[in-house]
């Protein structure tokens, strides 16, 4: 599948190549991968460090803060200096945190290891959102993201059956040896695949700029701030469900971690199928029509767990259920409200990349954190977290598009 490229100006060949495509997907996957690889672990890690299980969670929420602060970083600094420097740079800070992380004989250790890899992967993921703003405009943006989610959505299926078989096989030290490869392999991917995309007006605009009036401009656009909001109540419910559902599943429900690998990858199922029917609706209808269409499934979604949460009604199966079409409504949302994010102002767009990216993973990493601090040993804490979550995307989405309007 190629994508095609609207803007003249710009230097990235008609059509898109796959093989560009595949690279975008890789940098797009480089954060789930780094995140639920490893989840199967938590047990193992937390009896070889000799530390709780829920001391070890808190390495998925520094994972998080290190993947909102980083970006903050790297978005206003790839407009200056262009995309391609910042990305090598931050591939080298993940193989150093990912060895870091293998080698850990303390829960500090770990922790900084987690925290070097954040801030490598972060750069990956901001910096690709800017090259697709750079190559496309909205509509077409749009469609790309919802197919690098399509590719990128079989990270979190693929990765805790990976994560669980590498545990069997090498422990866990060896799924961080296994990123740590996957991060070289990817460095050299990118420094002979990727061409500058950054525009002249985009590095002119940067020249003359300090990276905190960049900030404080696109916050003064009512436009942007919408969308942002939104993507980051709807990051932060992926974001708690990531970081919670070993526990319920595990904990709650008594699974083994080869049984919630295949939870969480049927749920990831979802996912996937979500960014296609994205991508099929956005070849028809306009943006901002399947964004008013997604407001509808935020609402349901929220209140069928939020019932389910209250009541227990239906056990595991009763909250798997609508855990499904919450995580496929995820793809639905973040896909078409980041393009429309990017859309806001051409010449910031690794600002607004990192701005989204923070926010989103900034509610992520705080209500992660809350849900934790209240579970109680049932799923209540994280549905309704997950719910609260959805009904403000919803209302956040609906004053966006008002705006836009």
């Amino acid at each position: 599948m190629s994508a095609h490229i609207t803007h003249p100006a710009r230097v990235l060949p008609v059509p898109v190549p796959r093989a560009l495509v595949a690279l975008l997907a890789a940098m797009t996957a480089i954060g789930p991968l780094s995140i639920d690889m490893y989840l199967p672990s938590l047990g193992s890690i937390s009896r070889s460090l000799g530390v709780p299980i829920e001391s070890v969670q808190s390495s998925v929420a520094i994972f998080f803060v290190g993947l909102a602060a980083g970006q903050l970083v790297y978005g206003p600094l790839s407009d200056r200096l262009g995309r391609r420097g910042p990305l090598l740079f931050g591939s080298a800070i993940f193989v150093a945190g990912s060895v870091m992380s293998a080698l850990a004989v303390s829960l500090p250790m770990l922790l900084a290891g987690r925290l070097a890899q954040s801030l490598g992967a972060c750069a990956c993921v901001a910096i690709s959102r800017a090259v697709i703003r750079d190559a496309l405009e909205l509509q077409e943006s749009a469609r790309l993201f919802s197919l690098l989610a399509l590719i990128g959505g079989i990270a979190p299926i693929c990765a805790p059956s990976i994560g669980a078989a590498l545990l069997l096989v090498a422990g866990w030290r060896g799924i961080f040896i296994v990123l740590a490869v996957f991060g070289s392999a990817l460095a050299v991917w990118l420094w002979r695949l990727l061409p500058e995309t950054r525009s002249e007006a985009t590095a002119e605009r940067a020249r003359h700029e300090h990276p905190l009036r960049a900030y404080l401009q696109l916050l003064r656009n009512p436009h942007l701030l919408g969308f942002l909001a939104a993507g980051a109540f709807n990051g932060a419910a992926m974001f708690t469900y990531i970081a919670a559902s070993p526990s319920v599943f595990i904990d709650v429900y008594h699974r083994t971690p080869a049984q919630f690998s295949l939870l969480f990858g049927l749920n990831s199922i979802g996912l996937v199928g979500a960014s296609q029917l994205n991508r099929l609706l956005l070849a028809r209808y306009p943006v901002a029509t399947v964004q008013r269409a997604t407001v509808v499934c935020c609402l349901v979604v929220a209140s069928w767990i939020a019932l389910v949460a209250l009541t227990g009604l239906g056990g595991l199966p009763g909250l798997a259920t609508p855990l499904f079409f919450a995580i496929s409504t995820v793809s639905l949302v973040q896909s078409n409200a980041l393009a429309s994010a990017l859309a806001a102002d051409a010449t910031r767009a690794g600002s607004t990349a990192a701005l989204y990216g923070a926010a989103s993973f900034a509610a992520g990493a705080l209500l992660a954190w809350l849900s934790g601090l209240f579970y109680d040993h049932t799923a209540r804490p994280m549905a309704l977290t997950i719910a609260a979550s959805f009904v403000g995307c919803a209302l956040t989405l609906v004053w966006a598009l008002r705006r836009q309007r």
